[in-house]
């Protein structure tokens, strides 16, 4: 009688089979069963989308499914089909190692039984149960569930909430976290011994969630900012948004509140260029654009008489509604640039060396504005002269406060 063969390649020797042989057919086979044990071989299965099926060698070692672990490799430019004879019965190892965005199905070469696929992008490594005998009918692919490799695995998902049991999650520079549709929402940067951090904290039935600078320093700034030229927003909610600046117990603190919604309004108020100064309040001191998009520049004015003084003008240079300008024409003559004027603005001016009379000053009104009714140029040839320009309409411009 005839030796056999079981499915993966083990000869069954009859009896007095194999005389003089039988040690070395034994010996094959122990190593065969070492092999399928714990053996492990690359298969590569590189090309466009096809079906291979893995070889058995019976009564040799080196069969491709008489292996523990099967590492699947190439680059794939289709979708892959690996098959097993029906009858074969095994546990495996299987590693999807291959490159390309293509799924890898591993099943039984005949019947309806489950397989078992890597998706397009799953480069990981899986346990599966190769059926077999006895349901030789539709023999079934059957995947041993465990804790998971998500270094193998590109798009793992947790069956429930992840608990880091007190230690930290680490991310890598410039990564963070998506969304559901692969979206950036937030991405970390990194700082090399960095001490210093945020905590975000939650709140309870009344209170407010907080974002707080905290670190081994005494003294932490906390630093947010927009790109390019856009904006950072206080949205408002069931009133106008607000900004609260607390004091250093958080027990209290003072508003700066938007205008509501019914007023239309989305004017611009930009602080003033000059150096503060003690005894001076802020006031619009030219505004550009008109309605509830103005842009209105703030300067600091003097409580009496409302002039904010400058330092002394040495060169050419445009005014600003509200203040007054010592000009020096010792090296050459000047001009003063008006603003564009609104109702009751002023600007002053005076003659710093006395030296007006060599060296004249001029005075340029804005655009086509006018100044006492023309549109020409005003200029002052006075020694130690002094004035005020009040602007009062499109019809005269600028006037003369002080003839």
């Amino acid at each position: 009688m005839a030796s056999t063969f079981t499915p993966l390649g083990v000869e069954l020797q009859a009896t007095g089979e194999n005389a003089g042989t039988w040690g070395t057919k034994t010996n094959t086979n122990l190593e065969l069963i070492e092999q399928i044990a714990g053996g492990f071989i690359q298969k590569s299965i590189a090309g466009g989308a096809q079906t291979t099926a893995l070889a058995v060698s019976d009564g040799s070692t080196g069969a491709e499914l008489a292996h523990r672990m099967i590492e699947f490799t190439g680059t794939i430019t289709g979708n892959q089909i690996v098959t097993i004879p029906n009858d074969v019965q095994n546990f495996y190892i299987l590693k999807n190692a291959t490159s390309g965005a293509y799924t890898v199905q591993f099943k039984y070469a005949t019947g309806s039984g489950d397989s078992f696929t890597f998706s397009a992008t799953q480069k990981k490594t899986a346990i599966i149960f190769a059926s077999g005998n006895p349901d030789t009918t539709d023999p079934k692919m059957i995947e041993i569930q465990t804790g998971g490799d998500v270094v193998d695995d590109t798009s793992p998902q947790l069956g429930g909430d992840l608990d880091t049991n007190s230690f930290n999650i680490l991310i890598d520079d410039a990564h963070g976290i998506n969304d559901e549709n692969g979206n950036e929402q937030i991405i970390f940067q990194t700082t090399s011994s960095a001490v210093n951090q945020i905590d975000i904290t939650n709140a309870a039935t009344g209170g407010g969630p907080s974002i707080q600078a905290t670190g081994g320093d005494s003294n932490i700034n906390l630093k947010v900012g927009p790109k390019g030229t856009g904006l950072i927003e206080v949205l408002g909610a069931d009133n106008p948004g607000s900004i609260q600046l607390n004091c250093e117990s958080n027990s209290h603190g003072i508003k700066l509140t938007s205008p509501p919604h019914s007023s239309g309004q989305s004017y611009e108020l930009k602080f003033p260029t000059g150096n503060v100064t003690a005894d001076r309040f802020l006031k619009v001191a030219s505004v550009s654009g008109s309605g509830t998009t103005g842009v209105g520049q703030l300067s600091f004015a003097e409580v009496s008489g409302g002039t904010s003084w400058q330092a002394v003008k040495t060169s050419t240079f445009t005014a600003v509604a509200g203040e007054g300008y010592f000009v020096n024409t010792t090296s050459g003559t000047i001009t003063m640039n008006l603003p564009a004027g609104s109702i009751g603005d002023e600007v002053v001016f005076i003659d710093y060396a006395g030296t007006f009379d060599s060296n004249t000053f001029t005075i340029s009104a804005n655009g086509s504005e006018k100044i006492a009714g023309s549109t020409a140029d005003l200029t002052v040839s006075t020694e130690r002269a002094g004035n005020t320009l009040v602007y009062t309409d499109g019809t005269q411009g600028w006037l003369l406060k002080n003839k």
